[in-house]
């Protein structure tokens, strides 16, 4: 059994909602890391760089979250593709080995705790301003009933 046409058009729909916001938000990544690797010297810039995009990308989570089950599409974009690319856990995971390979023991467990709670925090405070701001009103009682 084959997928009907407007099936398939829903996934190459999503598809390149997906990857338009992949796109961006690997160049953002890469700019962050970039700053911050001229800005603090080497693997140190990268560490402050990898940290700074996942850190936002937890607050940008956490802001479209509060707003996920009304924007499927919008989520679909900035969500999985743009934060999904932004934020990396891998090239996380990377930079902790790198430095344990350094002798760096300190440092690393001092990023992934940074990481970690700085991430929960962060989507937690996306997620309360996202449902402050960006959720819609809910509507108002009359008293004319």
């Amino acid at each position: 059994m084959s997928p009907s046409p407007s099936h398939l058009r829903r996934e190459i729909d999503e598809l390149a909602l997906v990857a338009g916001g992949a796109i961006p938000g690997a160049l953002l990544r890469w700019q962050l890391e970039s700053l911050a690797s001229a800005a603090n010297g080497g693997l140190q810039g990268l560490f402050a760089g990898d940290l700074a995009a996942n850190l936002l990308g937890c607050l940008l989570l956490g802001l479209l979250s509060a707003t996920a089950s009304t924007r499927a599409r919008l989520l679909l974009w900035a969500g999985i593709g743009f934060c999904g690319s932004l934020t990396t856990f891998s090239s996380l995971m990377l930079e902790l080995v790198r430095a344990l390979d350094r002798g760096e023991t300190q440092s690393s467990l001092h990023l992934l705790l940074v990481s970690l709670v700085g991430g929960l925090l962060l989507v937690a405070l996306g997620r309360r301003a996202g449902k402050r701001w960006l959720s819609p009103a809910p509507a108002q009682k009359s008293d004319n009933s």
